[in-house]
């Protein structure tokens, strides 16, 4: 049986992964956490390919990433080290062993000036220290493995972890009235569905990078709205803008992608996020 390896163990992806992992019977599973591997460690990671990976593994999605947006601002190396070097050490290794690659990037690689949803062949423009990252990384992947598949997603939330939909449900528990920024544009994206995908791409013969989102547009407010009302909260959500919301680390105002090019080239049935949030909703009860 092959192996499928996941590079995180407890993040949102890696979580949806393992569930899925227990259903699946045609692969062996793998979950490499940061305790076993120091992914800010180019020698600990080298020597993970050199003496832990097993022998028969088929693929690798990396699930790990320093996605602390904000404290990425003055935590430059380290998250440099996880989104730029890391990515960069593990796409050669998979290129030499013949093995595929599957890399998680954002959607904050991009400046948000577009009036229309970004293809997978716009120009990056990262504002921030975790976006030019992530950028610098997904140039690394592709220089050094031109087989990988990169997918680009953005918002994502799931039951596990932090993630703005707990943030949410949380808030409106504790309070009679949140402000929610409602002029940064984008689309949620729940890590079960990109979980899925990200298994496909992986069984796939395909290299490249792709846009996964679930369907739809939304602005932050829009999905807090979404959530305080399904949830039944008594709470009012309040529209405001970013200049009302300052944060250390700059966000693209619209960072909606096209997904035309996933569409056309794999075989799954994508959903509108307000059609998932009651599905996670009923998984929080």
């Amino acid at each position: 049986m092959k192996s499928i390896v996941v590079l995180g163990s407890t993040g949102q992806l890696a979580s949806e992964l393992r569930d899925i992992s227990n259903l699946e019977k045609q692969y062996q599973f793998h979950f490499v956490s940061r305790n076993e591997v120091n992914f800010e460690s180019e020698i600990e990671i080298k020597n993970y390919f050199s003496n832990l990976l097993p022998k028969d593994t088929l693929g690798i999605i990396n699930a790990v990433a320093y996605t602390a947006v904000d404290l990425a601002e003055t935590e430059i190396a380290k998250a440099k080290s996880i989104n730029t070097v890391a990515p960069g050490i593990i796409s050669e290794k998979c290129n030499q062993l013949g093995i595929k690659f599957v890399h998680i990037s954002t959607d904050f690689v991009f400046d948000g000036q577009n009036s229309k949803p970004y293809l997978e062949t716009d120009p990056k423009n990262p504002l921030s220290v975790y976006g030019k990252t992530k950028s610098e990384g997904e140039d690394l992947v592709l220089q050094n493995d031109k087989n990988a598949i990169i997918l680009r997603t953005s918002w994502v939330y799931s039951k596990y972890g932090k993630n703005f939909l707990k943030t949410m449900l949380r808030l409106s528990s504790e309070r009679g009235e949140i402000s929610v920024v409602d002029d940064q544009i984008g689309t949620p994206t729940w890590a079960k569905d990109l979980a899925n995908v990200s298994l496909e791409a992986l069984t796939s013969n395909l290299s490249g990078i792709f846009h996964f989102s679930n369907e739809g547009v939304a602005s932050w407010y829009d999905f807090a709205y979404e959530i305080v009302s399904l949830s039944n909260k008594k709470c009012k959500v309040k529209p405001i803008p970013s200049a009302s919301y300052p944060t250390p680390a700059k966000r693209p105002s619209f960072s909606v992608l096209n997904k035309t090019k996933i569409r056309n080239s794999f075989q799954f049935q994508n959903y509108h996020w307000k059609d998932r949030i009651p599905l996670v909703l009923s998984e929080l009860i």
